[in-house]
């Protein structure tokens, strides 16, 4: 129950509602479950509620391409985001701006496979890194 409860808040936290998964995560930790299960349950819940907004933006595009299907403005965005921008899912894990980051990443149509492993890294990591500086505050060899 408590995995299912962690992959949950992980979705949740990662669409557009405001919540966070890293207390939960940082509970379980202390209730010696087991790291590698904990990471991989809260990256990959993570990971789908990105995809989450990835398919309503993917959804939206379909309406604005037919809305603004002459501007060419709109196609430039699309292309420059494509261009430049895709890097930024690295950083989708961040608070505020990290959800907006997969929305606009469905709006420009960004090659899926380029988003998953974009957001996989991101989010994996720091899950991991999260993780690690848990057990490093909660063990008995001082620094």
């Amino acid at each position: 129950m408590d995995i299912l409860a962690l992959f949950l808040s992980a979705l949740i936290a990662a669409t557009l509602f405001p919540m966070g998964s890293e207390v939960l995560l940082i509970a379980l930790l202390s209730q010696d479950k087991n790291e590698i299960l904990l990471w991989f349950v809260a990256t990959l819940g993570n990971v789908l509620g990105s995809v989450i907004n990835y398919g309503l933006g993917f959804w939206a595009s379909d309406y604005l391409n037919k809305k603004y299907q002459h501007a060419k403005s709109w196609k430039q965005a699309q292309a420059a985001y494509n261009r430049y921008g895709s890097w930024s899912l690295l950083f989708a894990w961040l608070p505020i701006i990290g959800d907006p980051i997969t929305l606009i990443a469905g709006l420009a149509r960004t090659r899926f496979s380029l988003f998953i492993l974009l957001v996989v890294i991101g989010k994996g990591a720091r899950y991991a890194l999260l993780i690690a500086l848990a057990q490093v505050a909660t063990s008995q060899y001082p620094f």
